[in-house]
């Protein structure tokens, strides 16, 4: 499998106890989703290797306690502190409606209300407190914020995403 193949979950933060258990930050919506996560891919020096899980405990804040296979003492759990733990992206639950994965959106066709094609996404830019479409139009390039009240309509069998924008934001790019 290649990187791109992969989708960040979290990432281990820092030993749990002395038995082997590491506390990891699950960066996802809906973490009661993993719960019964049987296995990770861990990046070990730019490789994504498996790492299969024999118990996971939810806490709170997207918080988990994960006791990995093979893994019983407290210098075990040390080996793993600071990695990313990925899953496949075959592994994401489909999502319906006008919800989408970034990277599920790349290559759309992008048609405002009131500007009608105004171009293809060509990469989501996530920007601290801001997450953009980067979409291009021609040689210009339109940047639109992901936010729910904007987005009406996600066709996923003829890739088009149906926004309105903002009141004069497309005309500062045309």
């Amino acid at each position: 499998m290649k990187k791109d193949d992969f989708y960040y979950l979290g990432k281990i933060l820092k030993t749990h106890g002395n038995k082997g258990q590491v506390l990891v930050h699950l960066d996802v919506d809906d973490p009661e989703t993993y719960e019964k996560l049987e296995s990770v891919y861990l990046d070990l020096h730019g490789e994504r290797i498996p790492f299969f899980i024999s118990r996971i405990e939810l806490k709170h804040n997207r918080k988990a306690v994960v006791q990995f296979q093979d893994f019983d003492s407290l210098e075990d759990a040390e080996s793993l502190q600071g990695l990313e733990m990925y899953l496949p992206i075959t592994e994401l639950p489909p999502l319906k409606g006008n919800q989408f994965y970034y990277h599920e959106i790349i290559g759309y066709q992008v048609v405002d209300r009131n500007h009608g094609n105004i171009g293809v996404i060509d990469d989501i830019l996530e920007l601290p407190h801001q997450s953009l479409f980067q979409i291009h139009h021609g040689e210009k390039e339109i940047l639109v914020p992901i936010v729910d009240e904007i987005i009406h309509k996600v066709d996923r069998r003829k890739k088009i995403l149906t926004i309105e924008a903002p009141a004069g934001l497309i005309e500062i790019y045309l």
